[in-house]
């Protein structure tokens, strides 16, 4: 199981490193024990039109039938079936109108025998019908005024009856589904203005480094631009956190322990997680909380730290671009994932596909390997690299190759894990 790490680590290097098995059953169990409680108490209730990619918190049952009412589901004739029984192009049967039922305006007579009613698609169904002849079975004879069946229709045919989309009492949907647009329309055909949802889990970003220039702002002699930061904002925006960001923190010890004071859920710390001599937070989280998890056999991200500041947790990710990414997206994200209610796997697409050339690892430790689809195989871009973040805008996706494995020869079958939803690799 994942050691204790309670010594400073700074300019010594990592004594052991946890698998990747271990860091996920820690952060599973911390995640549990969060989730566990009332998902009451972790909601709120937002307008309909805020709801959509939200997490229902609750069952919703419909409080009324849709439709409502019988309406009819083409234009034509609200009619008797048995009064048009036998009506063909060679056997016409007059009917007489009597009155229009359009949306919204139903025809408030009753009818008899012989007659209809001319009815428009989705209006109400008059009282004493119980068909719908539809228009192109209706011919006007020869002073175009008196509509005559030439076909004949079941009992309850063209008709929408009430609930027959959805019936009162129904469960439309349950707690833990995540809200789609078309989700939004069925609560809104039931009348519904609000809704409860899981609450977005509130992520603190904390960029250190001394080196880096605000995002935005052009690199100058010795110093780079910050990456990290609107690449995690992003990131935790797709997975329905709340970001905040408010700007890069100094190397400088005070300056780290005040941001891992914010109240937020989750805190990200990109940069300072090694063991150089500037890298504080690994320290600072030592003596606020717990760290049992700092260091981890996995590449790139193998400095990757996951803690705890009461009931906060910590995730220590690299300050290399890709390990940055990496790291996130094994652990940051599931976080974050779960505890706003969504899945706690990747948010990829998955696809298996033969690779192009042989992929080579290392026993022991878990890489991830950024890959090209081409021509419907998988070429392996890089595993190390962790500074160039280019890789992944010209990766397709990323391959994970197991502990266990010493990687595949050409030709092996292999899950890709694609970046961009819309690639099909074909």
């Amino acid at each position: 199981m994942p050691q204790s790490h309670d010594t400073d680590v700074r300019m010594r290097g990592f004594s052991d490193r946890v698998t990747v098995e271990h860091a996920l059953a820690w952060l599973d169990a911390e995640l549990e024990a969060r989730i566990g409680s009332d998902a009451k108490v972790r909601s709120e209730e937002v307008a309909l039109d805020r709801a959509a990619g939200r997490v229902l918190a609750e069952d919703h049952v419909a409080g009324l039938n849709v439709p409502g009412f019988a309406r009819a589901m083409m234009d034509g004739f609200a009619v008797r079936a048995s009064d048009i029984q036998g009506a063909s192009a060679y056997n016409r049967l007059q009917l007489v109108e009597v009155g229009v039922s359009m949306p919204g305006r139903g025809f408030a007579g009753q009818t008899g025998p012989g007659q209809a009613v001319r009815i428009m698609t989705g209006a109400p169904l008059p009282e004493g019908v119980d068909a719908v002849l539809p228009a192109e079975l209706v011919d006007w004879g020869v002073d175009g005024n008196s509509p005559c069946a030439i076909g004949e229709v079941s009992v309850g045919k063209h008709i929408s009856q009430p609930g027959e989309d959805i019936a009162r009492g129904q469960t439309v949907f349950s707690s833990g589904r995540l809200l789609r647009p078309q989700d939004i329309g069925v609560l809104s055909s039931l009348g519904v203005a609000k809704v409860q949802v899981l609450c977005l889990p509130r992520v603190r970003i904390v960029i250190t480094g001394n080196e880096l220039l605000a995002a935005g702002t052009p690199p100058a002699g010795y110093q780079i631009t910050d990456a990290n930061g609107p690449m995690l904002a992003a990131l935790v925006a797709r997975d329905g956190g709340l970001a905040r960001n408010p700007g890069i923190v100094p190397d400088q010890r005070e300056a780290i322990r005040k941001a891992l004071a914010d109240e937020a859920e989750i805190i990200l710390i990109s940069g300072g997680s090694s063991v150089g001599e500037e890298d504080h937070a690994p320290g600072l989280v030592l003596e606020m909380g717990k760290l049992p998890i700092h260091g981890i056999a996995m590449r790139p991200s193998s400095p990757t730290g996951i803690g705890t500041i009461g009931h906060k947790l910590i995730f220590l990710l690299p300050g290399n671009p890709v390990s940055c990414l990496c790291a996130y997206d094994f652990y940051a994200a599931r976080a974050i994932r779960a505890l706003g209610g969504m899945g706690r796997e990747f948010p990829y697409r998955k696809v298996r596909m033969p690779l192009r050339r042989k992929l080579v690892s290392v026993v022991g430790r878990v890489d991830y390997a950024r890959v090209e689809l081409v021509d419907g195989q998988v070429e392996p871009l890089a595993i190390s690299g962790a500074s160039m973040l280019s890789t992944t805008t010209r990766a397709d996706g990323f391959v994970i190759v197991p502990g266990n494995s010493e990687g595949w020869p050409a030709a092996a079958e292999v899950d890709v894990f694609l970046y961009d939803a819309e690639i099909i690799g074909s």
